[in-house]
């Protein structure tokens, strides 16, 4: 299901069918430096975690995280963004997670441009946060393009990791 288009890219919602892509770019050296290890290592934890996460999270919340296509690749997908609730955070996060092949092509600030429209205009949310890693600095230059701001270090999960919470009025 087609949620949103850019002029090179189309975002949608993951399926299992996904799984695989997913694979892959959870088990990425970016994806595991500066998301961490999810403990997806085949096709059927993959399809797992596709099930618990992605769409637990549509069901439960009406929005998730999105498959990102491009266009002119005959709709080849090459990340995901999206949204998602935490409850450890007061506000709504966003992400998102690039192939390494597509990095530093403006294909993550356009993604997430356009998921911050979704978040004020079909969502209704009036605040979008983000959390990074202090280290994952492609992400904190890309959440300052998008307009947030730095707001505080935080401790939000168990690993007890510090991380940089942004935060921008819609």
């Amino acid at each position: 299901m087609i949620i949103a288009e850019t002029n090179r890219l189309i975002l949608s919602k993951i399926t299992v069918e996904d799984a695989s892509f997913l694979l892959e770019l959870m088990n990425t050296p970016g994806w595991l430096k500066y998301n961490g290890d999810r403990n997806v290592k085949n096709l059927e934890q993959a399809i797992t975690h596709v099930k618990n996460n992605q769409l637990k999270c549509y069901e439960n919340h009406g929005f998730g995280y999105y498959k990102i296509q491009l266009k002119d690749e005959d709709l080849k997908t090459i990340g995901t963004s999206g949204l998602l609730k935490r409850d450890n955070l007061e506000h709504v996060d966003i992400g998102f997670s690039l192939l390494p092949e597509y990095h530093s092509k403006g294909y993550g600030f356009e993604t997430a441009t356009e998921i911050m429209n979704l978040a004020k205009n079909t969502f209704n949310l009036k605040t979008i946060s983000a959390i990074t890693l202090p280290i994952n600095q492609p992400s904190i230059n890309l959440l300052e393009k998008l307009g947030l701001s730095y707001q505080k270090t935080i401790k939000p999960f168990e690993d007890n990791k510090e991380l940089l919470l942004f935060a921008k009025d819609l």
